[in-house]
């Protein structure tokens, strides 16, 4: 089915909040995030996700009969990547976080690890698919095969490792 092409683009993945507070120096503080606007109760960050703090005459939290779930958002991931995975896993380890696990490595080969905001969303933060390519390719292994390893095309590892 065709449609009629609707100027629609991506904006913000929105994090209701209940301690807006809190929230906002874990992103700024703990993820390096810099804030893009500040309205106050309302922050968007670069990256395009923002915190909000709902009030109870909020469409949002009148429709839903609450400004916040206390559960958190149990089928959304925050991703994040890096190129200096061991340095920020480091680094987040001065803080008292709860982690889901452990840097684990998927089986596509990137290393992960995953931890809850204040608010219990569920974070990842990953080596970037250069990293974790060069990785192996600096193993030792050739390009073909990083490329089944990581079932990054034969052409971007190459372009990667500028093989």
């Amino acid at each position: 089915m065709k449609t009629k092409n609707m100027d629609i683009k991506f904006h913000s993945t929105v994090i209701m909040t209940n301690d807006f507070d809190k929230m906002k120096e874990f992103y700024q503080e703990i993820l390096q995030q810099e804030v893009d606007i500040d309205f106050g109760n309302c922050i968007g960050f670069k990256n395009g996700i923002s915190l909000w703090k709902l009030s109870e005459d909020y469409p949002i939290a009148k429709k839903l009969g609450k400004t916040y779930d206390q559960l958190g958002n149990r089928n959304l991931e925050i991703c994040f990547e890096t190129d200096n995975y061991e340095k920020v896993v480091a680094k987040l380890k001065e803080h008292d976080l709860i982690y889901l696990h452990e840097t684990i490595e998927e089986k596509w080969g990137q290393k992960t690890i995953r931890f809850y905001d204040p608010e219990s969303n569920l974070v990842e933060i990953g080596e970037t698919i250069p990293c974790f390519v060069k990785r192996f390719y600096n193993q030792g292994m050739a390009v073909e095969k990083v490329s089944e390893r990581t079932s990054v095309p034969i052409e971007l590892v190459k372009e990667i490792c500028n093989d």
